[in-house]
């Protein structure tokens, strides 16, 4: 199997899916009794993925809940938990996707970097719950920056901040549509599904761990 041509000295990591485990299940499921159905109901309708994005590009989180609540008044217990307990919703490091991450920091010809859709209110807790997320060489936060994934200029906003050559970085997310986005600037994606396919993907772009 061939390697890559270009030699490669950027790697950049989402955090959420790759390497932190984070999932409103953690609280909703207990409240609601463990009715997974019901659950699933008030994460597609109520509190939604698309609601809690909007977020992740720095829309306050006081006033999304209190616009949440005079929508939807009648849940309004259960959307105030949404961000009262998120911290409950943030899980354990995936330990097999650490190691990747561990190794490539000690690899002296990589830059290491996180690029994540994250609000910029509540990734201090990640700080403060993960040490190791001090091992980047810079995090770009969506949150903090009021631009997110999969939009073009979060990429252009992180080549420019670390000076990276988009040719020789690679770029690692869960999310497809983010690796599409990443492409639109020339950076190299790899779609993650698990840490044995990105060790795989790594090694074929010639980045032996």
């Amino acid at each position: 199997m061939s390697k890559s041509h270009t030699k490669i000295n950027t790697i950049i990591f989402d955090l959420g899916g790759v390497l932190i485990d984070w999932n409103p299940e953690y609280v909703y499921l207990k409240e609601f009794r463990g009715n997974r159905e019901k659950m699933n109901w008030f994460l597609n309708e109520i509190c939604a993925w698309d609601w809690n994005v909007n977020q992740d590009a720095g829309y306050p989180l006081s006033k999304a809940t209190e616009e949440r609540v005079a929508l939807f008044p009648q849940y309004e217990t259960l959307i105030r938990m949404y961000y009262d307990r998120w911290e409950e919703m943030l899980g354990h490091a995936h330990e097999d996707t650490l190691e990747i991450l561990e190794k490539v920091v000690q690899h002296s010809d990589y830059n290491v970097y996180a690029l994540t859709n994250w609000s910029g209110e509540t990734f201090p807790k990640a700080l403060q719950k993960f040490h190791w997320l001090q091992w980047f060489e810079g995090i770009l936060v969506s949150g903090e920056e009021g631009m997110r994934k999969p939009h073009r200029q979060i990429y252009e906003l992180m080549l420019s901040r670390y000076n990276i050559n988009p040719t020789e970085a690679i770029f690692i997310d869960d999310s497809l549509k983010n690796i599409e986005g990443c492409e639109t600037v020339g950076i190299k994606g790899i779609h993650f599904y698990s840490a044995e396919q990105l060790k795989n993907e790594l090694l074929i772009l010639g980045i032996d761990l």
